[in-house]
């Protein structure tokens, strides 16, 4: 694992951070292909939950420019998206498991796109979030076309990224496009005992959950309706399924283990 992305894996839990913090934690060649490395260590079974965040004062910065100024560096485009940012959000949506983003600081460009693919989003209150890309003559990507106007609006959305307006943490929750915004002295602890309570729950219900949101966002009702009624009944022949309702049965706090 590259010191670019750290990984600590602790009672169910894999914390995944940023760590340039020289460079606000934007992403190189090397940074990109550790974060995939990362959550491929994610999909084993001791893993229930995921946190992402960064070190110093920046979550992700998107994009390092030194990388695609440098001509003996810059891979192109085609593969800082086909290879580099595009695997990491696939990854991110199709890991059976929840992944929250604890933004710590300012999300630009990329890593705004891929604080927002996220399962839940929770930002200290210095926290900013913005679409970049306009300033430079590009296009937001990482998916960022995709899940902006699905969170906030067609509107909002082309507005915040034509205009690549910096949005505050306290901004970013009025519109919905997160969780919540919380207290700096109290963000990191918020959003570690939201990760835990995740890694509580039982994890193949998040994971079924997460996968008919993943559709819902192509399908027709009928076809979610369909998608529903799998996923239930491959919920309900869980072993979690059984502790949840002799929990509730017995009025006491169910101990789920993610089977």
């Amino acid at each position: 694992m590259s010191e670019s992305i750290q990984l600590e894996i602790n009672n169910g839990i894999a914390e995944i951070t940023f760590n340039r913090p020289q460079v606000f934690n934007s992403f190189n060649k090397e940074m990109a292909f550790a974060m995939q490395d990362a959550l491929d260590r994610c999909v084993q079974d001791d893993v229930r939950a995921v946190l992402i965040t960064g070190n110093g004062k920046a979550f992700c910065a998107g994009q390092d420019i030194q990388e695609i100024t440098n001509p003996d560096l810059n891979p192109g485009f085609k593969a800082i998206l086909d290879d580099h940012y595009n695997p990491i959000v696939l990854k991110i949506r199709n890991l059976g498991k929840p992944v929250v983003a604890a933004v710590n600081g300012v999300a630009a460009g990329a890593g705004a796109n891929l604080a927002l693919c996220c399962d839940i989003v929770i930002a200290t209150e210095s926290a900013t979030f913005i679409q970049a890309f306009s300033k430079i003559g590009l296009i937001p990507d990482s998916a960022g076309t995709f899940f902006l106007p699905r969170l906030i609006g067609f509107g909002k959305a082309s507005a915040t990224m034509m205009l690549a307006d910096k949005i505050t943490a306290i901004e970013a929750d009025q519109l919905g496009m997160i969780y919540k915004v919380v207290k700096d002295d109290e963000f990191l602890a918020f959003a570690k005992a939201t990760t835990k309570k995740l890694a509580e729950l039982p994890t193949i219900a998040l994971a079924n959950t997460k996968k008919a949101l993943n559709e819902s966002m192509t399908n027709t009702m009928e076809q979610q309706l369909a998608l529903e009624s799998k996923l239930q009944i491959a919920s309900a022949s869980t072993d979690d399924y059984q502790e949840g309702v002799a929990a509730f049965v017995e009025k006491r706090k169910p101990e789920f283990k993610g089977k």
